[in-house]
């Protein structure tokens, strides 16, 4: 006869191995959610200056500085298994030594975008309707949905937005480089699951995204004394603002 603690292990075996099973096929079932992203993404303003690009740089040196317009429709990544989505916009550019170093990526703003269900985060990314309901209690506000009822989280409206992160190179300089690329990017963060980054290619159901690129030059060094507000970056990344010397 088995004893109490047998009992229980098998029991609990039994349990985790159901939960496991469970958890598999709500992870595979998003398979099945067909997703048709689709971006808009335009360029409004890039500065290119001279001064210090963060608090913590000890030198001068060339960096620059990006606003754009973003209007995306990413609802369609959301589902039953999706905790949130961070969503980021990286500027790449080729090297100055290509051949020997390769080319340069760097994230110019990112936000989180979260389901329903999701907790609050200080980098949440507010629908522009959410910001005109006024909360009622500091707990309302911590404890909100990211957007209102009757409208999808995925929606994404930016209007002249400043950079969080200005973008700067190992070498110091960042005037009249060519062939730059603005670029939207995507990370699904499930309940249950495999993180799943950004497709541009139609697997299954899932069809690429659509649009959200766009492509610049970096102009010539900025001469002259550059106004404060002009290089003043979105409010969670004042540690990488621009600081000129």
């Amino acid at each position: 006869m088995h004893s109490t603690l047998n009992r229980v292990q098998a029991v609990f075996g039994f349990f985790t191995t159901v939960a496991f099973a469970v958890a598999a096929v709500i992870a595979a079932s998003v398979l099945i959610c067909p997703q048709a992203p689709s971006a808009k993404l335009e360029l409004r303003n890039v500065q290119v200056v001279k001064g210090r690009p963060h608090y913590y740089s000890t030198k001068r040196e060339e960096y620059a500085h990006v606003k754009f317009d973003l209007d995306a429709d990413l609802s369609s990544l959301f589902n039953w298994n999706t905790k949130q989505v961070f969503v980021y916009i990286t500027a790449s550019y080729p090297s100055s030594s290509p051949g020997k170093v390769p080319d340069s990526e760097a994230i110019v703003w990112d936000a989180i975008i979260p389901s329903n269900l999701a907790p609050w985060h200080q980098n949440t990314y507010i629908h522009p309707i959410s910001k005109k309901v006024k909360t009622k209690t500091k707990a309302k506000k911590k404890a909100g949905k990211a957007y209102p009822a009757g409208t999808e989280p995925g929606i994404i409206r930016l209007s002249e937005q400043k950079p969080k992160y200005q973008i700067t190179d190992y070498s110091g300089k960042m005037a009249e480089r060519s062939n730059a690329t603005l670029t939207l990017h995507w990370n699904i963060q499930p309940w249950v699951g495999a993180l799943v980054w950004t497709n541009k290619g139609t697997v299954g159901r899932w069809t690429g995204l659509e649009g959200g690129e766009a492509h610049f030059d970096f102009p010539a060094l900025k001469g002259g004394e550059v106004k404060k507000e002009d290089l003043k970056t979105e409010k969670g990344g004042e540690r990488n603002r621009g600081m000129p010397a």
